[in-house]
């Protein structure tokens, strides 16, 4: 089972390429041999999967009805832009640039890898850090409805 940790500061070059930090890479150790894949986010954002992730996702909507016309459109859309993400032996990953265009974020600018248990957000930095301006009001009344309960709902209280 992936499970990463961290959030890290990183800057794009020119090309749009992207250095994987050492900590990172240590999370990913089968990364440049089982590759990686990029997507739209569902925000305003990328989302990195380990390839046995992403695997186990496409297993998942597999299991959808797909003469269903709402799953045929969520897997459309779920998909746009779908890229295999190939690193480089200095463990450097080239960002596509129709996925960097759809999310705002520039060469040559500053982005957050943001770790969320089996999978990487790609963020511009001052995208990511507008998200959290608004958040701590409401992260307390969030956590409280979603975990506050968690074992009752567990037991179907």
């Amino acid at each position: 089972m992936v499970q990463l940790l961290g959030e890290f500061d990183c800057k794009l070059d020119a090309k749009g390429r992207l250095m994987v930090p050492s900590r990172l890479l240590k999370q990913l150790p089968n990364a440049d041999k089982e590759g990686l894949i990029i997507k739209r986010g569902f925000e305003k954002h990328l989302t990195i999967y380990p390839a046995s992730v992403w695997g186990k996702i496409v297993e998942d909507l597999s299991t959808l009805n797909q003469y269903e016309q709402k799953t045929r459109e969520f897997i459309r859309y779920f998909t746009r832009g779908l890229a295999d993400l190939p690193m480089d032996a200095t463990g450097r990953v080239n960002l596509p640039n129709a996925l960097m265009e759809s999310v705002g974020i520039e060469v040559n600018s500053e982005v957050v890898l943001a770790c969320q248990f089996d999978k990487i957000e790609v963020w511009s930095k001052s995208v990511y850090e507008a998200q959290f301006d608004k958040a701590p009001a409401d992260f307390s009344m969030m956590a409280e409805e979603l975990l506050g309960n968690k074992n009752r709902r567990l037991n179907g209280e």
